[in-house]
């Protein structure tokens, strides 16, 4: 994955327009299909609970299904951008540990790991508008990049590859 940048306000319209669909679509869809299998299959002690339930998991099965049929859509471009950068940040964060250590050893594959998880940090952060962890995030960043230079190491983060995690 490659990190690209897009514009955070066309981002936060787009991401608001699939949220309030999806909720929208979800009340919408378990309520219609829930009362219909009440009217079509009553249920003699009056507890329905059963019905919404299945109506509830039908609509959010439906939903999904229509997500990844759209996600390679023009209008869920950033959509699905940040959706696959959140997942190859939690591959990441899931071996940091092991990742950390490397890059301290002078490990520079390590290093442009790292180096990809926090640019892509910074950008999610600031694409979410969550600029509260940012100075922890620039403390890491300078601390790397002092290893880096320690090991003459040049980080880019364009040199991950997530192939690269199955080492750590």
């Amino acid at each position: 994955m490659q990190l690209i940048e897009i514009d955070p306000e066309r981002y936060r319209k787009r991401l608001n327009k699939v949220i309030f669909a999806c909720i929208g679509v979800l009340s919408i869809g378990s309520l219609a299909i829930s009362q219909l299998l009440i009217l079509l299959i009553p249920s003699p002690t009056g507890s329905h609970f059963h019905w919404n339930l299945l109506g509830v998991a039908i609509t959010a099965i439906s939903v999904f299904i229509i997500l990844s049929k759209l996600r390679k859509h023009p209008f869920f471009y950033e959509v699905s951008y940040v959706w696959d950068l959140k997942q190859a940040l939690n591959k990441i964060n899931r071996r940091m540990k092991k990742i950390e250590s490397a890059a301290q050893r002078g490990d520079y594959v390590a290093m442009h790991i790292l180096h990809f998880s926090y640019c892509g940090s910074r950008q999610l952060w600031q694409l979410d508008n969550n600029t509260l962890t940012i100075n922890h995030l620039t403390h890491l960043e300078n601390k790397l990049h002092e290893l880096a230079e320690t090991h003459n190491v040049t980080l880019d983060a364009t040199l991950y590859n997530p192939s690269q995690l199955a080492s750590y």
